[in-house]
Order: structure tokens, then C-alpha cells, then sequence
């Protein structure tokens, strides 16, 4: 604010323009309680508010109120700069913070560039700009065990039969549009549980969404792979999808695994139990039979899933650092 005193009897009462306000932040909260990214997607351009202009009498403007935007935990946040993408950090806590764009800094009024020489100073500092980005929100769901496995194989079945979870089922491919998570309370013991969609051969290429499901496993500490015991090859079914797995990020054909066949309560399968386990004699991984419809063998299934869980350790992540990235500022305008 450029002004000067004025007041009775007072003749020569100086510079008093007061400083402006600094701009709002825009600051990205990680929220246990969302699970996707769609409510963002309805708006383009996002801003914090503006700090207010400074006043007369030595009056500062107020500083404008920062922008928090809610995402889900497993948030990957990128910043477009130069045609190059920029990771400025990775949200995997409740509550956590991370300053995606700085608000400007108010300028300086009148007041503070009167000298002894210059008793009058008739102009003051303008405030700079925020910062401005193009983000890249890129989730990937934190979750203990994912269940992967062809599309009908009974995924999201099964997770509606051990958690709250209410995952759409159908008999036909690609009910399941987006992954789903849920809650395995075993006692005393939890854990999360994602209903991975259906993968299919040329999932790693992008067939079948391949790509916006697989990347969800990335975060899994162990993974179910389900196969559907009326399938006339199921070894070969769940070697598909492990071939998938690999092409798509050689750590995930490395994850621990326990191979399910499932709808045991059909007759044909339960006929076929003993061919089916003779094919899969060879592979190191547990094998389980269960029907996800009517819960037969799940309960067993879900303790062995917690005491692979239990010998794993806990992934931890370092904290994000809000002041710990590249700052780009605009140039001034001359």
C-alpha cells in the first residue's frame, strides 16, 4: 500500500502503507477415509486464496488461507516441469502433508523505503507470484494381501465373504471396474485386503486395463492368486498371470504367494481335486481349496494369509519433506 498520514495537525505524518499479505499454499492431505482420486478429476485448475492487499495506518493485509486437497493414502504426487515429470513426494500416512504449491509473498508498503534523504517514498514492493504446477496424482493402493487372478475366478466374492466390503459380482468379465478394499479381522489381528480386477494375457501392455490394475499390486505384501477349478487348465491359467506379473515388474513375480483354486462347491471340482493337486505338486507356494460362496476352507485360507503376514516385516517409508523438493518460482515481470 502506497499512503501517507494525514490527520489534524499532524502536517507531515509520513509514509504508512501497510505490507500485503502472503498468498495461501496448496498443500495435498493424505486421508484414510478416500479411496479414489475421482472426486479431484471434476474441477481442471485449483488455487489457494490470495493475501490481501495491505492498508492504511501501518495495517497489514491478511494472509490468504491455503488450500487442502483430501487424496487417498498411496498417493504418488508428480509435477510437469519442462516436459519432465518430477516426483514431489508419496502420501502413505493418515494426515500426512505435503506443499505442492507455494503461495507468493506479500510486498512491502510505502513505510519501509522512507530514508532521511527521501522522506516521501511514493511507491512500494509488489508482491510475487505462487507457484504453478501441473500435477500427476498417481494412486496405488496400500493394502497387506491383493487377490489377483483371471476375470470370474471369485475375487470379489471372496472379499465380500471375509470383510465389509461390498464388490460388485457378476458372470461376466470385468465386473470389477476398480479395486477394492476391505478388512480381514482375525481376534485380535487385522489386515487390509485389495480385490485386484481381472488380469488378462497382454495385461502388462495395457490389455484389459492391465496397466491401471497392475499397479496397484506394487504395494501388496503378499498376494492370493485365485483360479477357478472349472477352468480345463488352471496351472496354466495362474502361470498367465505370473508371466504378466513379471513382464509387467520383475518384483512382483517375486512376491510370496498361496495359490487357491476356487468354487469347490461345484461337483465337478471337488471330482477333480486330486488331478488338480497333482498338477500343482510342483509349485513352492501353499494350495488351498475353498468355495468363496459358501465360505467352505476361507477361514483356513485367512489364517494362513496373517501367518505369512506375521514373518514378513513391516515396509516403512520415509516422511515426506515438504521443503525438500525443487522449487520453481516465475520470473518477475519487468
Amino acid at each position: 500500500m502506497v499512503r501517507f498520514r494525514r490527520e489534524k495537525y499532524v502536517p507531515f505524518g509520513g509514509p504508512d502503507g501497510g505490507d500485503g499479505g502472503d498468498g495461501g499454499d496448496v498443500v495435498m492431505v493424505g486421508d484414510s477415509g478416500i479411496t479414489t482420486l475421482r472426486d479431484l478429476g471434476h474441477r481442471r485448475h485449483y488455487s489457494a486464496e490470495d493475501g490481501e492487499s495491505g492498508r492504511g495506518r501501518n495495517q497489514h493485509g491478511r494472509k490468504g488461507t491455503s488450500l487442502e486437497l483430501k487424496v487417498p493414502i498411496g498417493t504418488i504426487i508428480r509435477s510437469i516441469e519442462e516436459g519432465e515429470e518430477l516426483q514431489l513426494g508419496d502420501l502413505t500416512a493418515h494426515g500426512q502433508r505435503l506443499i505442492v504449491a507455494k503461495g507468493g509473498k506479500g510486498g512491502k508498503g510505502n513505510k519501509h523505503f522512507a530514508t532521511a534523504v527521501k522522506q516521501a517514498p511514493s511507491f512500494a514492493q509488489p508482491g510475487e507470484a505462487g507457484e504453478e504446477r501441473a500435477l500427476i496424482l498417481d494412486l496405488k493402493l496400500l493394502a497387506d494381501v491383493g487377490l489377483i487372478g483371471h476375470p470370474n475366478v471369485g475375487k470379489s466374492t471372496l472379499i465380500n465373504a471375509v470383510s465389509a466390503a461390498r464388490a460388485k459380482v457378476g458372470d461376466y468379465p470385468f465386473t470389477t471396474l476398480e479395486p477394492k478394499l476391505g478388512v480381514v479381522e482375525l481376534g485380535f489381528k487385522s489386515f487390509v485386503v485389495a480385490d485386484i480386477p481381472g488380469l488378462i494375457e497382454g495385461a502388462h501392455e495395457g490389455r484389459g486395463l492391465g496397466h491401471d490394475f497392475l499397479r496397484h499390486i506394487e504395494r501388496t505384501r503378499i498376494l492370493i492368486h485365485i483360479v477357478d477349478g472349472t477352468a480345463p487348465d488352471p496351472l496354466a491359467n495362474l502361470k498367465e498371470i505370473d508371466r504378466e506379473l513379471a513382464l509387467f515388474d520383475p518384483s512382483l513375480g517375486e512376491k510370496p504367494q498361496i495359490i487357491v483354486v476356487n468354487k469347490l462347491d461345484m461337483p465337478e471340482v471337488r471330482d477333480r481335486m486330486a488331478e488338480i493337486q497333482r498338477s500343482f505338486a510342483g509349485m513352492p507356494e501353499p494350495l488351498f481349496f475353498i468355495s468363496a460362496a459358501t465360505g467352505e476352507g476361507v477361514p483356513d485360507l485367512m489364517r494362513k494369509a496373517a501367518e505369512m503376514l506375521s514373518g514378513l516385516a513391516v515396509p516403512t517409508s520415509a516422511p515426506v519433506e515438504p521443503e525438500g523438493f525443487k522449487v520453481f518460482r516465475p520470473k518477475p515481470v519487468k
